[in-house]
């Protein structure tokens, strides 16, 4: 019986890696006609940014003031790969600063995308990937067909996989599930094709136990930018959380892709 059981695991495994080179293969051939196209260049410049920095940082910040010197205080900090969210006033006019500032060494993309169209005003605005906080099948298949690569929130293994399968290199883990670390290793280790991100749950301590799990890698939000700091315009403290968190995550190394 667990023979047949892990044929039947091995098989479905390899019609997922099919199915998903077929698709790349498809969308690299309807690319140059598409508005907002990137290059399979670009795309894979992306995912390397991300298997080899392998931490996110999540801004969301109440007012419009905050948002950049939050941000500065976190590059300031280590980080090189970014998220602003359309939650966040002027987010994109901040997103667009940053890019032109930083364009080649920090990574800038866009999150709480809900549509196709927040993701057309977020690539208009430079975002170099995009992230949703639900699976949204359109929102994937949109970016895919594009080369651009995006992020969808899932929270249940059949979610990760239905991600992946429509075209989501990395998926993003949201919320936070109990279990964990551990949940993460259960899950990359059963479903070995994920390129799992958990955003939600992680902290400054834990990002590195996240990635010796099986993570691809993680996101930061409220551990890294404090409420309390951000609305005490503490910026040397968000700062010094940023170097903490890269110091876990460097001792771990670059991720492997898939």
């Amino acid at each position: 019986m667990s023979l047949r059981l892990h044929l039947t695991a091995s098989k479905l495994l390899c019609q997922s890696h099919a199915n998903v080179v077929s698709a790349t293969s498809a969308r690299a051939l309807s690319t140059s006609s598409l508005d907002r196209s990137k290059s399979l260049d670009d795309y894979n410049r992306v995912l390397d940014k991300f298997a080899n920095i392998r931490a996110c940082a999540v801004l969301r910040t109440p007012t419009s003031e905050a948002c950049p010197k939050a941000m500065q205080a976190c590059i300031d900090g280590g980080f090189k790969i970014v998220e602003f969210t359309l939650t966040t006033p002027n987010c994109l006019d901040h997103l667009s600063a940053f890019r032109q500032k930083y364009d080649g060494d920090v990574m800038v993309g866009c999150g709480t995308i809900m549509n196709t169209s927040d993701a057309e005003r977020a690539i208009d605005a430079g975002a170099e990937f995009i992230i949703t906080p639900v699976m949204l099948p359109d929102v994937i298949q949109w970016c895919a067909q594009r080369n651009i690569v995006s992020v969808p929130g899932c929270q249940t293994p059949t979610e990760l996989v239905t991600a992946y399968r429509a075209g989501a290199p990395l998926q993003k883990l949201f919320p936070g599930v109990a279990g964990g670390p551990a949940w993460v290793k259960a899950v990359s280790s059963a479903l070995p094709m994920l390129s799992i991100n958990p955003t939600s749950g992680v902290t400054l301590e834990n990002a590195g136990e996240y990635l010796r799990s099986g993570a691809a890698s993680v996101g930061l939000v409220a551990p890294l930018f404090d409420p309390v700091a951000i609305q005490n315009e503490d910026w040397d403290q968000i700062a010094k959380n940023a170097e903490i968190v890269m110091a876990n995550v460097r001792e771990v190394g670059p991720y492997v892709r898939k």
